[in-house]
C-alpha cells in the first residue's frame, strides 16, 4: 500500500485543474448574463419585465430539477458519459438563445442551457479521482474559481454586449462549454468505480440519500447558502446607487477586489481545517462569520466601506463553506450513491438560488433593506445550530493500492477487490498507476486487505 503524502499526486492535481477550469467556464458562461439581460433583454420581442426575470430564472429552475436524475444516471453509466450530454445542451441553449430576437426564443434557449445539469456530476468525479484527505483543498480550488467567475462576469458581461450584442453573449456561453466539453475529454483520466451496491438499484440509493441525516443538514445548508446569496444581491447593488451614488458600471471595482481578497483569507483556513482534521469546527466557523457579515450589511449598508468590510466576511465565510460542505457530502454518502448524494446537493443550490430572487425581491418590495439582510442572518443563524449537530463518518477509510501491472482488466481488478469483506469503493485510474480504495474500518483488517491484493496484482490465475 502506497503512503498518503500530504501533496496532491499528478493526476489529482491534473484532474483538480482540469475540472475547476470546466467549472470556472461554465459559471463564467452563466454569470456574463446576469448583468446586462435585465438591460438589454427590453430590445427582444415581446419582452417585459416579468418575462425577463423569467429568462433568467429558468436555468437555474431546470438546473434544480435535472441535477438529481443526472446525478443518479451518472452512478449507473458513469460520470463522463453525462458531463459530455450535459455540456453539450448547455452549449445547444446558448445556440438558441442567440439565434432568438423575441423573448420567448431566449427564454426556451436558457432553459434548454438548464438541462445541461452536471454540476453535481462533476463534483462527484472529482471525488472519485481524489484521496478523501484532499477533497476539501480539491473542492476549495473548485469554489475559488467560481468566484473568481462571478467576479471576471460582472466585468466581462458588459464588454461582449457593447460589442456583439445579446446574440454574441449566448455564443460565448457557448464556446465555454465547448472548451470545457474538450478539457473533460482530453485531461480529466476516467476512473472504473465499481461498488459493492447493484447500479441497477438506483430508487433504494435515492431513498438512502435521502434518508441520511448528516446529508439532509448539509442539503439544507447549501440551499439556504444560495438562498441568502441572491437576497443580498437583490438589496445591496440598490443601495450602492442609492446611498453612494456610485451607478451599477462601477459596482465590479468593488465585488472584485473583495472576492480575491477573500480568497487570501479563505485558504489558509481551509488547509488548517483540512490538516488538522477540524472540518466540522471550520463549518461552524465559517457559518458564524457569514451571520455576522450579514448583521454587518444590515447594519452598514449605507456606507461604502461599511459595505466592502461587509463583503469581505461575507465572501470568506462564503467560499468556505463552498470548499467544505461538498467535501462532507462526498465522505458521508453512502457507497454507490455519490453522484445521487452530490446530485441532491446541486438541486439544493439551484433550488436556492431560484427561492433566494423570491425572497430577496419580495422583503425587498415591502421592507427596508436592512429588515431583508436581518431576516437572512436569522435563517443561516438557524442553520448553524443544525449544522452543530453534524457528525462525520469516522469508520470510513480510504487507501491507495499501485497498481503495477497495467495490462490488468480494471474492471476484474476492482470486481475483485469488492469480494473482500469490508471494501466500500474501489477506483481503478490506470493512468496514474493506482486503485483508490474506500473501506469499513470497523470491518476490515488491512493486513487481509494486503495479503489480498498480492494475490489479485498478480492477474488471473
Amino acid at each position: 500500500m502506497s503512503p498518503q503524502p500530504d501533496s496532491l499526486t499528478p493526476i489529482e492535481r491534473r484532474t483538480t485543474v482540469a475540472l475547476a477550469a470546466v467549472f470556472a467556464m461554465r459559471m463564467l458562461g452563466l454569470f456574463v448574463v446576469l448583468p446586462v439581460l435585465a438591460i438589454y433583454g427590453r430590445e427582444l420581442e415581446g419582452a417585459t419585465p416579468l418575462l425577463i426575470g423569467l429568462a433568467i430564472g429558468a436555468y437555474g429552475l431546470v438546473q434544480g430539477l435535472l441535477q438529481i436524475p443526472f446525478g443518479l444516471l451518472s452512478d449507473r453509466y458513469g460520470r463522463k458519459p453525462m458531463i459530455f450530454i450535459g455540456l453539450t445542451m448547455f452549449a445547444a441553449g446558448g445556440l438558441v438563445a442567440a439565434a432568438s430576437t423575441s423573448i420567448w426564443g431566449v427564454i426556451a434557449g436558457r432553459a434548454l442551457q438548464g438541462t445541461g445539469a452536471v454540476s453535481g456530476v462533476v463534483m462527484a468525479l472529482l471525488s472519485d479521482l481524489t484521496r478523501e484527505s484532499h477533497q476539501t483543498r480539491a473542492m476549495a480550488i473548485i469554489g475559488a474559481t467560481v468566484g473568481l467567475s462571478f467576479g471576471v462576469a460582472m466585468v466581462l458581461g458588459p464588454l461582449i454586449v457593447d460589442a456583439t450584442g445579446l446574440s454574441g453573449l449566448f455564443l460565448f456561453t457557448s464556446l465555454m462549454a465547448l472548451v470545457s466539453l474538450a478539457l473533460v475529454m482530453w485531461y480529466v483520466p476516467t476512473p472504473v468505480a465499481m461498488v459493492t451496491a447493484s447500479r441497477r438499484r438506483m430508487w433504494p440509493q435515492m431513498i438512502r440519500v435521502l434518508r441520511h441525516q448528516g446529508l439532509f443538514r448539509l442539503d439544507m445548508g447549501v440551499f439556504l447558502l444560495h438562498l441568502v446569496m441572491v437576497a443580498v444581491f437583490v438589496v445591496v447593488p440598490p443601495s450602492l446607487e442609492v446611498y453612494e451614488h456610485l451607478p451599477a458600471s462601477m459596482h465590479w471595482k468593488i465585488y472584485l477586489p473583495v472576492i480575491l481578497l477573500s480568497l487570501v483569507f479563505m485558504t489558509p483556513l481551509m488547509m488548517h481545517a483540512e490538516r488538522a482534521g477540524r472540518t466540522r469546527g471550520m463549518l461552524l466557523i465559517a457559518a458564524a462569520g457569514l451571520v455576522l457579515a450579514l448583521l454587518l450589511l444590515a447594519l452598514f449598508h449605507r456606507s461604502l466601506w461599511g459595505v466592502v468590510i461587509a463583503l469581505l466576511v461575507y465572501f470568506t465565510a462564503f467560499n468556505l463553506l463552498e470548499a467544505l460542505m461538498p467535501s462532507m457530502v462526498s465522505r458521508m454518502s453512502p457507497a454507490g450513491a455519490r453522484g445521487a448524494a452530490m446530485g441532491v446537493y446541486s438541486s439544493g443550490q439551484f433550488f436556492g438560488a431560484f427561492a433566494g430572487g423570491l425572497v430577496g425581491g419580495g422583503l425587498s418590495s415591502v421592507f427596508e433593506p436592512e429588515v431583508v439582510l436581518m431576516v437572512c442572518s436569522a435563517l443561516f443563524a438557524a442553520w448553524a445550530v443544525l449544522a452543530a449537530g453534524l457528525k462525520l463518518q469516522t469508520r470510513r477509510q480510504n487507501l491507495s493500492l499501485e497498481l503495477s501491472g497495467t495490462s490488468l482488466d480494471p474492471q476484474w481488478v476492482a470486481t475483485q477487490l469488492l469480494a473482500i469483506p469490508g471494501v466500500l469503493e474501489a477506483t481503478v485510474v490506470q493512468e496514474e498507476g493506482v486503485v483508490y480504495v474506500a473501506v469499513d474500518g470497523a470491518h476490515c483488517d488491512a493486513p487481509r486487505l494486503h495479503a489480498a491484493w498480492s494475490r489479485i496484482a498478480l492477474g488471473p490465475q
